[in-house]
C-alpha cells in the first residue's frame, strides 16, 4: 500500500469519528496522526485532507447532495458518506487529478465500506466529472454552471 493512501486511510478514519464524536483538541488528532503514520509528510498530507475537507464540508455537501440523485447524505452509510467528503475536496479544492481522487475512493470504500460501497462511491464521483471537466454537471443548467 502507498504511503498516501495509507494517509488518505487515516484521515477517513479521524473525518468517519468527526460524525460521531470530533476529537476534542487538535493535539488529539495530531498525537493519532503520528501514532498511526509515523511520517512527518505524510502526517502533514493527512492533516491537510482532514483540515481541508472540514473548512469546506458545507460547499463539498451541498455538492454532494445535487449530484447523488435520490440519496441524502443523511442516508448514506457514514464510510460512504466520509470517503465521498474527502474524494470530493480533493477534485473540487485540492488539485488532485479526478482518476486519482476516484481510483483513490473506491480502493478506501472497498476496504472499509461494504459490498456495494465501491460501486456506490464510484458512481456518485463519476458526476463531478463533468464540472471538473468545465462542463455542467448532469442536472444542472448551464447558467447554473
Amino acid at each position: 500500500m502507498s504511503q498516501r493512501r495509507r494517509a488518505r486511510e487515516v484521515a477517513l478514519q479521524v473525518l468517519f469519528e468527526d460524525d460521531v464524536n470530533t476529537r476534542a483538541t487538535s493535539a488529539e488528532m495530531e498525537s493519532f496522526l503520528r501514532g498511526r503514520l509515523r511520517n512527518r509528510g505524510m502526517e502533514q498530507f493527512s492533516l491537510d485532507l482532514i483540515l481541508g475537507t472540514r473548512r469546506n464540508l458545507s460547499a463539498i455537501d451541498l455538492r454532494l447532495g445535487e449530484v447523488a440523485a435520490n440519496w441524502s447524505l443523511k442516508r448514506m452509510a457514514g464510510v460512504d458518506r466520509n470517503v465521498l467528503r474527502l474524494a470530493a475536496y480533493e477534485i473540487l479544492f485540492a488539485g488532485t487529478p479526478f482518476r486519482v481522487a476516484v481510483n483513490e475512493a473506491i480502493e478506501l470504500a472497498k476496504r472499509f465500506g461494504s459490498a456495494q460501497s465501491g460501486a456506490f462511491v464510484n458512481g456518485i464521483l463519476d458526476r463531478l466529472k463533468p464540472e471538473v471537466e468545465g462542463q455542467p454537471a448532469p442536472g444542472m443548467k448551464k447558467a447554473e454552471a
